[in-house]
């Protein structure tokens, strides 16, 4: 496993290497031990999948707040999506910078979130699928996000014609700084 870090002060691209033969491959997307060997202690409490059976579904930006803050390690199993990672965190020399990484079934990234980014994706095929390995259980009392389209963030998303989001995510009020 290969860690990039991003310009969001803790996060990373993390390249699997694969082994391949003539079955075809195999890779190791997760492993404590290389995790720990840059810093990061990672415990995986749940995981999720999101399947999106058409291009340019909008999810985001969501993230998890205090006392039960979200670490995630993002994957796209299926497909290919444009994602998005957006630093809230008032402490951090990265505070409201963003990222975009493209993953895909076929590029073997994944991307590690640490708690205070808030983290959403744009599909660009259909039927593309998100895997989430999470640090923390779901608290939907917790459970927040900010505006997809903030001008206070000036995220650029990918040119879509018919973008699919929900009323929730749409409706996020603008942040306040």
């Amino acid at each position: 496993m290969k860690f990039i870090p991003l310009t969001v002060c803790g996060a990373y691209v993390v390249k699997s290497e694969p082994f391949c033969d003539e079955r075809g491959s195999f890779a190791r997307q997760f492993c404590k031990r290389e995790f720990a060997s840059v810093g990061i202690d990672f415990q995986i409490k749940q995981c999720n999948i999101s399947r999106n059976t058409r291009k340019g579904v909008l999810r985001g930006m969501h993230y998890q707040k205090e006392p039960y803050p979200e670490v995630k390690l993002v994957s796209c199993p299926e497909g290919r999506v444009y994602d998005v990672i957006l630093d809230l965190r008032k402490d951090s020399p990265s505070y409201l910078k963003w990222e975009a990484v493209e993953l895909s079934e076929d590029n073997g990234k994944s991307v590690y979130i640490p708690s205070g980014v808030a983290h959403g994706f744009q599909t660009l095929e259909d039927n593309s699928a998100v895997f989430y390995q999470l640090g923390e259980f779901f608290m939907p009392e917790y459970y927040s996000g900010v505006r997809w389209n903030d001008p206070a963030f000036g995220i650029v998303w990918p040119e879509c014609e018919n973008r699919i989001l929900n009323k929730r995510d749409s409706e996020y009020e603008l942040y306040l700084q």
